[in-house]
């Protein structure tokens, strides 16, 4: 792949929304456990409403499609996951606006992207939130020079599966201190399913 087209940012979006949809119960059980309990329902609700949303319109730019992404999902996804999934998808747009997506535009978007969930969450790496998936995703397109769907798979699995170690110092998981230790964090794991999806579209690369 040299272009990520709107072909493929509807593919992203139809693929999170189908692996979102499966894994509803299991997003809401592990925010359960250190959250409010809401977090796979809302973002079922909110991936279901995008996909509402994109089929029933045309797109020229994929910057259109990251734009109405991040409304859909700022206002129908509830919780801490609306706001910053929808600024994520915000900065996409804003760095994708009217140009072709090539490689180092997509990593300059990403970079914004990571930017506006720190901000918006007033969050860092390390600190058991969905900052940890998107960081790592980011680091690793920013050392290499190409889409690679299978490096982006490994990167997101492996920042998930880090979170179950580590301590919460943000949300509501924060409260538990030592004891949201042992426990995936909700926002990275429906983050990795995310960077899976996409890294099947680079995968195909059609």
């Amino acid at each position: 792949m040299e272009i990520f087209q709107v072909e493929h940012a509807r593919k992203w979006m139809k693929a999170t929304n189908e692996r979102i949809q499966e894994k509803k119960q299991e997003l809401t059980e592990l925010d359960q456990a250190i959250g409010d309990g809401d977090h796979g329902i809302n973002m079922a609700r909110g991936f279901r409403e995008v996909m509402t949303k994109l089929d029933g319109e045309t797109y020229q730019h994929v910057a259109d499609v990251m734009k109405d992404v991040a409304m859909t999902l700022m206002s129908k996804v509830g919780g801490a996951a609306g706001p910053l999934y929808g600024t994520a998808f915000l900065k996409l747009s804003m760095a994708f606006k009217g140009q072709d997506v090539d490689y180092p535009l997509f990593t300059k978007g990403m970079e914004d992207a990571v930017a506006g969930v720190k901000q918006r969450g007033k969050s860092e790496v390390g600190e058991k939130t969905l900052v940890d998936v998107w960081s790592a995703v980011l680091e690793k397109l920013q050392e290499n020079d190409h889409f690679d769907g299978s490096l982006m798979l490994d990167t997101a699995k492996a920042a998930m599966e880090n979170t179950k170690e580590t301590m919460a110092t943000k949300g509501r998981a924060a409260y538990l201190k030592e004891r949201s230790i042992g426990h995936l964090d909700p926002g990275s794991v429906s983050s990795f399913y995310l960077f899976e999806s996409l890294a099947g579209v680079i995968r195909e690369g059609v």
